[in-house]
């Protein structure tokens, strides 16, 4: 599957929130990380954010892609990084 993890959380979490995601995912733009993820590593992502964010005051979104043809991404303007994987 393919995830799209998006993050708003405290200034004091962002840097925790950053490294977390980079270890499962590739850093796009500020606050999204892209990648392709097993279930398990997914589960295991979601496991350990929720360690760091406080669920009071953190948000972290993921949109979750199925392997489907319909997907597709566009630019406009610069890209910050690239996942070496695309469906």
């Amino acid at each position: 599957m393919y995830v799209i993890m998006a993050y708003d959380v405290n200034v004091d979490r962002v840097v925790k929130v950053l490294k977390t995601g980079r270890r499962y995912l590739t850093w796009v733009q500020n606050s999204v990380l892209e990648g392709e993820l097993t279930r398990a590593q997914f589960e295991h992502l979601k496991s350990d954010l929720r360690k760091v964010i406080d669920p009071d005051q953190d948000a972290v979104r993921f949109y979750v892609i199925k392997r489907d043809p319909c997907f597709s991404k566009e630019f406009l303007g610069t890209t910050k990084n690239e996942p070496d994987q695309i469906i």
